[in-house]
């Protein structure tokens, strides 16, 4: 069935869909769960509602109302299944929104997320695929949540740097978002499973258009990810995405490879990758700043060249 008022569908690249409910609204609709990455109950629900919040902000969109999406074991405490819906409720109502309601079965493996549904003015919506040439890409987390979270399984990670992380990933993309709802933002997404590059990838599009030049020196990182991706602790995930986007990417031959791998590196309620003017950075930054979060330039877009993507 086609309807023209599906203004973003499955046939795109996205982080959401889009319904025009009418000239001035749009509905942003998303979905997203996954199985336990933390030990702790409640803040795996943290965790997992601010990722699935985070293709909202992505869309340049307020989120409005979510539905849990829990499945469980029969075996597993009533009382763990609570503290996973308890994080997730206090990280909904951090971000504003509220469950309205939710779905729940029985499964053999824990598993955790959410239905939100968001609004925005359709002239405000963020699309993945439309950067100018000539803007700046900055990032709003640092990365190697993938390959901490796999050290962590393992007890190799220092127990104050597991805690940055799990925050990290906690976190709310929310001042990202409203820090740019003035910014002349051309392109946004928000880096989830498919690692940076992946993600990346969908901005440059499909029709040579443009290559996002990344400057690996910029990169932020999160303690000891460098130190664990030199010594191969990384998950699975990332040499899929190498291998699903290898081909796409330019690497300088002074890369050193554990940045190229935490490149590939799958995310969990990773930043939010915007394009913008050069001339808006300072202004994000700043306001960033007073709102107690820092982003990183990590690059620009220029016209195509060789690959979507170059990395120097």
């Amino acid at each position: 069935m086609y309807d023209d008022r599906l203004i973003v569908g499955y046939d795109s690249s996205d982080d959401a869909s889009v319904y025009l409910a009418r000239e001035d609204l749009a509905i942003v609709q998303t979905v997203d769960f996954f199985p336990p990455i933390v030990d702790d109950p409640y803040e795996f629900g943290l965790i997992a509602a601010a990722n699935s919040i985070s293709d909202i902000y992505a869309m340049g969109a307020k989120p409005i109302t979510a539905l849990n999406l829990i499945m469980v074991p029969s075996c597993l405490p009533l009382d763990v299944v609570r503290e996973i819906l308890r994080g997730g409720a206090d990280k909904a109502f951090e971000a504003g929104l509220i469950i309205a309601g939710g779905h729940s079965i029985e499964d053999e493996e824990p598993k955790f997320g959410m239905s939100v549904m968001g609004l925005a003015h359709p002239d405000d919506l963020w699309h993945n695929d439309t950067p100018r040439i000539g803007d700046v890409l900055l990032l709003t987390k640092p990365l190697g949540t993938g390959c901490l979270t796999t050290a962590m399984k393992v007890e190799l990670v220092a127990k104050e740097t597991e805690e940055l992380v799990i925050a990290t990933m906690a976190r709310l993309n929310k001042n990202g978002f409203e820090a740019a709802r003035f910014i002349d933002v051309s392109a946004a997404t928000d880096v989830t499973g498919f690692g940076l590059l992946g993600h990346a990838a969908e901005m440059a599009g499909q029709e040579k258009r443009c290559t996002i030049l990344l400057d690996s020196k910029k990169l932020p990182f999160l303690p000891e990810a460098v130190d664990q991706a030199a010594g191969g602790i990384l998950p699975a995930g990332a040499y899929k995405n190498r291998s699903f986007v290898g081909e796409k990417v330019k690497f300088d031959d002074s890369v050193p490879l554990e940045i190229t791998d935490l490149m590939f590196d799958p995310q969990t309620s990773g930043g939010l990758l915007l394009a913008m003017p050069e001339a808006d950075v300072s202004e994000y930054l700043a306001e960033m700043e007073k709102r107690g979060e820092t982003a990183s330039v990590i690059g620009e877009v220029t016209e195509f060249r060789t690959h979507p993507l170059e990395v120097s």
